[in-house]
């Protein structure tokens, strides 16, 4: 195996010699971060304030065109583009965050580490927005321009309000400010202290009960601004933020999510090499103090893992972090908790695997540990894994994987779902060619830490970051699984219809389908009376995956339907067209 990253076990040892390298020379030397803190009982942490801010205009830069991919799968574009749409040469960006307007699909912002210079490390707190459902994106340019910012995390609240935590430091502090856009993430407020530290996360409760519109955040204990807590809670819409507190079991590079009931969900690595999982029930009263139901031990067979070296894919930085999520379908697996992380295990020396594990009684009790990826061997990387849960139950998965490539590090996207509350899971899909995550090395030396996703009805909408264009950079990408029902894992049918995308829309969308054998095809939309308002395939097709293009100009706003039919098979979708 690869050189041994380091797993939470080692961090004692490193520990320890970085406490007497501190006594001798006041710094903590070779990790990847030298950041100071408060407290002693620190571990090697992800982020130093590094290089020097230097105002790099735009318009000195060279540009060159964008990269963007689409398949049957996969529809990716660049995010952080100039005025024209463009690739802007020399600059860098990684470690996104994703969020949507619940109010309008249409409109989404990714905010993102931002490097004006790939010759410098100093990083800024980057945004883009789109309002067209990801087919293009504007990136106007940095919060809070010329101050180091990292660990951008984004959520949006039920009324279309976008939030933006983000770590910054204040001499030997580090901390979080959270920023608040009213206009779809076109501008910012000026922020609002939210205490934190390094590797923080923040959720905001949509259930529309007690607790909507709360926003929840928790870091890594042991780089604190308010050592030893970690925790904190705005219950009137990030206005204020309350004085921390602890979570019991003391998690770290983990996430946060919400149940469709307000219960807040806390998950992360902890000190002996497990995972955990936290439970507040109360904290969406405004009125009491949080509390915790309970603290539970997660087996996912593994560690959470970093700091691997130039030898690994993502140098200096975790190869993922711990994800939550809860099914909120109102279905059979309603309240399902899941939690999923690319571990470096214990019964096998592959470097990585994607991991995940299930509860059926609100994160109590824990299934055994499941691999996601579907690799044979020993030898590759799976890193990066991120997973998010669709309105209908489906569980959407992502990671960076090497199997393409073995012993080096060249990193394709791969996707996997699952349509039985995560028992069992589709084939591998590779979304992505390769690319390789060590550009921009050194002063870019990561690829950042996590990825970000979010499901609904129409795929995984995901932030992202590679180097296609010979720099690190960020997308946004949307996966459209091919399927037609829950039994496609075991039963594949001979045709299977996706969700068109964008949708809502406005002047156009594309349908996807899929075709077992050749047959003749019909493809038509009808509004809701039944008229037949478009033809859009009527011929036969081989068998294979198909794109078709509805233009719909000349058409009114409303809901209407497609349907595709082959043979005796027939599916039909609803769409909407919003002008």
């Amino acid at each position: 195996m690869m050189n041994k990253l380091i797993t939470i076990k080692n961090f004692v040892a490193l520990l320890i010699m970085g406490i007497i390298f501190l006594v001798n020379s006041k710094a903590i030397a070779q990790t990847e971060s030298d950041e100071p803190g408060s407290t002693s009982n620190k571990v090697p942490l992800l982020e130093v304030a590094e290089g020097e801010y230097i105002y790099e205009p735009r318009d000195n830069f060279e540009t060159s065109p964008a990269y963007s991919y689409s398949s049957p799968w996969f529809t990716t574009v660049q995010v952080n583009v100039n005025e024209l749409g463009q690739n802007i040469v020399g600059d860098a960006a990684n470690e996104p965050s994703i969020a949507f307007d619940p109010t309008d699909p249409n409109k989404m912002a990714i905010g993102w580490r931002q490097f004006d210079n790939i010759n410098n490390s100093f990083r800024q707190a980057g945004f883009g927005y789109t309002t067209d459902a990801g087919q293009t994106w504007t990136f106007p340019g940095v919060i809070d321009p010329g101050v180091f910012r990292s660990d951008p995390v984004l959520d949006c609240d039920t009324e279309g309000n976008f939030y933006y935590n983000s770590l910054t430091v204040q001499g030997e502090d580090y901390l979080c400010d959270v920023y608040i856009s009213a206009d779809g993430g076109n501008s910012w407020d000026d922020g609002t202290f939210a205490y934190g530290g390094d590797k923080q996360w923040m959720s905001i409760d949509k259930s529309g009960g007690l607790g909507s519109g709360n926003i929840y955040a928790f870091w890594t204990s042991y780089y604190s601004i308010c050592d030893p807590d970690f925790f904190t809670r705005s219950v009137d819409a990030g206005f204020s933020y309350e004085d921390c507190s602890s979570i019991p079991g003391y998690p770290y590079w983990g996430t946060t999510t919400v149940s469709a009931e307000g219960e807040l969900y806390v998950c992360g690595a902890q000190w002996g090499g497990n995972f955990m999982v936290a439970k507040s029930s109360n904290a969406q009263n405004p009125g009491q103090t949080v509390t915790w139901d309970f603290s539970t031990t997660v087996d996912l067979d593994g560690e959470v893992v970093g700091f691997g070296g130039y030898n690994c894919p993502n140098p200096t930085g975790l190869l993922g972090q711990t994800i939550i999520a809860i099914d909120s379908s109102g279905g059979p697996s309603h309240g399902n908790v899941y939690i999923l992380c690319s571990v470096e295990r214990y019964s096998t020396p592959d470097p990585l695997d994607v991991m995940f594990a299930k509860s059926t009684d609100g994160g109590l009790t824990w299934s055994s540990p499941i691999r996601v990826n579907d690799d044979p061997g020993n030898n590759a990387w799976q890193w990066f894994g991120t997973m998010s849960v669709a309105p209908d139950g489906r569980i959407d998965v992502v990671w960076l994987d090497t199997r393409d490539y073995p012993g080096t590090v060249l990193t394709s996207l791969y996707y996997a779902y699952s349509l039985d509350a995560g028992d069992t899971w589709s084939e591998n899909i590779p979304l992505s060619d390769f690319f390789d995550p060590h550009l921009g090395w050194p002063q870019q030396d990561k690829m950042g830490d996590y990825f970000d996703m979010y499901s609904n009805e129409t795929g995984a909408h995901l932030a992202w970051a590679n180097t296609f264009n010979g720099e690190q950079d960020v997308y946004y990408g949307h996966i459209t699984p091919q399927f037609t029902g829950t039994d496609e894992l075991k039963n594949k049918t001979s045709i299977s219809l996706s969700q068109n995308f964008p949708n809502p829309f406005k002047d156009q969308t594309s349908i996807r389908y899929y075709l077992a054998e050749q047959s003749f095809v019909s493809l038509s939309v009808f509004d809701i009376t039944g008229r037949e308002v478009a033809i859009l395939i009527n011929e036969i097709q081989n068998a294979g995956n198909y794109q078709a293009t509805f233009s719909a100009t000349r058409l009114e706003s409303g809901v209407y339907y497609y349907q595709l039919q082959a043979g005796d098979d027939i599916v039909t979708r609803k769409l909407m067209i919003l002008k």
